[in-house]
This record gives structure tokens, sequence and C-alpha cells, in this order.
């Protein structure tokens, strides 16, 4: 059997699977561009893609007898799930074993931004630091101050949680119910987006992308928020107006944003580009090298899985199974 892999990945996951199958793997550290995805799909039996690669319908119908899309990421808003399902096409994904690492980095957008570490890192470089000064790059503290989690899931709660330490008053909201072990462990309140936004010191998003989450915070909901508040973003980046958060950045809507995503990655907006209130990296927030490992055996394993006419260890779609057997 033959199986595309669409980016270098850690090698023990690239090992695993050319012991079993035929693997074509594209060796340049780049996405491949629309064509040579089209073209590296055709005749493959299952391919382990990332989110810069687009499986919509088009691309599901350049070979619509893959028996497995293996995405190498927790969100799968680049495939079209239901396309795939409709072909009998079982599609899976790598959650929980990135959960702490974006959790972790999204703390650290957090405590760049409220403290202003780049810009205390470029000052430094600059050659401006002269000595102490008691109103030199002051920042926001944190311990004692309100947090507030939106989508409290896997990641959302693993963020939370790491606040023990720092006596933090938590606040979330979640579409899907109550999450009882926040508010057994922190004495977490679930609230609505208004009254969340408007009595949280720093905001963290972690909901998925969908049709209802595009633009959840807008210039509306940026306008609610302290402004001495902070808001992190290590989810996806359309679920926020970027343009809006330039503008809030830009008139001190709010004190500073730290963002891992972008939503029209890899471009950023420009205004965001000259801000030093602006916190920026590119999208790191499963980039340690355990986690990075971790998820590419996983998709790994659920190729082999589908190979061998099993179920995806992580299929995100188990409804492929009867579609399959009906045709």
């Amino acid at each position: 059997m033959k199986v595309l892999v669409t980016r270098p990945l850690p090698n023990e996951a690239i090992e695993m699977l050319k012991k079993k199958f035929d693997v074509t793997l594209n060796a340049e550290d780049r996405p491949l561009t629309r064509q040579e995805l089209l073209d590296g799909l055709k005749g493959k039996d299952g391919v382990l893609c990332l989110l810069t690669d687009k499986m919509n319908a088009e691309a599901i119908g350049a070979n619509p007898q893959l028996k497995i899309i293996a995405n190498y990421a927790v969100g799968y808003d680049n495939i079209d799930v239901k396309a795939a399902t409709a072909n009998g096409i079982p599609v899976s994904n790598t959650p929980g074993v990135l959960t702490d690492a974006t959790a972790e980095l999204a703390w650290s957008l957090l405590f760049s931004a409220a403290r202003r570490i780049p810009e205390s890192d470029r000052f430094t470089r600059d050659g401006k630091f002269k000595g102490w000064g008691p109103m030199m790059l002051l920042g926001r503290g944190i311990t004692g101050k309100t947090l507030g989690i939106i989508g409290a899931g896997r990641i959302g709660a693993a963020f939370a949680l790491k606040s023990k330490g720092f006596n933090m008053n938590v606040v979330y909201y979640e579409a899907a119910g109550k999450n009882e072990v926040l508010e057994k462990e922190l004495g977490a309140k679930k609230v609505d987006l208004p009254e969340l936004l408007k009595n949280s010191d720093f905001v963290s998003i972690h909901v998925p992308l969908t049709p209802e989450t595009k633009h959840l915070i807008g210039e509306k909901e940026l306008k609610m928020m302290k402004p001495t508040a902070v808001l992190v973003n290590t989810a996806r980046g359309p679920i926020v107006d970027e343009k809006a958060l330039a503008k809030a950045l830009k008139e001190k809507w709010i004190f500073a944003a730290g963002l891992d995503v972008y939503e029209n990655e890899p471009k950023i907006e420009e205004e965001l580009l000259k801000l030093e209130n602006a916190v920026l990296v590119p999208h790191i927030g499963s980039a340690t090298v355990e986690t990075r490992t971790r998820m590419a055996t996983l998709a790994a394993e659920n190729i082999i899985a589908a190979l061998e006419n099993k179920i995806p260890p992580t299929c995100v779609n188990p409804d492929f199974a009867k579609l399959k057997k009906s045709k």
C-alpha cells in the first residue's frame, strides 16, 4: 500500500510507516503546492497531512479511494470531514498529546505580553539600558488576578489548571456545558462571554475554529475588555478579527496581546507587526521535541490501523464505516 506524507516529520513516524508501506515523502520543509498535493494524492491509500494542506472536496475528489486522512494536528478545520465521510474515508487527528505543550506556550505568551519581555529584550540589545529606573517598562502583575478561559476543553482546562500557583480567580466560557474539574479544583465559575471579557485581567482562547467561532472576538468584544487586560490566542487565528485587534492595541483598548496563530497564516496583519504591545510567535504551540514526535507517531498509528482495516485510534468521523459498508 502507498502513503503520502506531505512534510518532513520526526523520523520515528516515517520509519514506522516505511516498515509497512511504500512511502512518498515531501522531503522539502515547505508546504506542497496545490497541484503537487492533488497529483501526490493519486494512487495513494493514505495521506498524512498538515494544517497547511487543504483537504477539501477537490482534494478528496483527486482520490476518493483513500482509506485514511491522518491530520498532524488536533484541529482539523483544513479537512472537509463531510466529504471524507461521504466517501467512506476516516479522518484522524492528534488530540491529547499536545495539550500540555500548547498550554505551556499560552502561559509563555501571557507572561511575555504582561511583563513586556520581548520589548525589554529589544530595549536591552539596542543599548538603551542605562541603569535601573522606577518607571522603566512597567508591565502587569499576574498573581491574584482574574483569568478568563474561552473554551474549557482539553487545552483550555490544562491551561487553567496551571494557574494554581498564582492564586487566580478563574472564570470560563464553554458552550458544551460545565467543566466539573475546573470548578472543583479551582473554584472556577462558568459565565457568558460578555461577563468574562468585562471582568478578566487575562483572556486566553482555546475554542476550535467553526463557523460559529470565526471572529468570536471582534471590535465589539475587544471594547468590552479592561484597558489593562491581556489577550492570548493559541487556538486558531480567524477566531480573532485581526484588524480589530490591531486597532485595539494601537488605541490602547487593551494592554497587550500574545498570538501564536493568525487569521491568514503565514501572513500577519501589517499593523500588528509594528506594535510593541503585540507578542507574535510563529505557530509553535506544540513545538517541543517530545510533543511533535508523539504527534507524528500517533498520526502514523492511525494510518497503520486504517490500512489494516481497523478503526483509527483517534478517528473524528466514526460514521465513515457505515457509509463505507453501504456502498
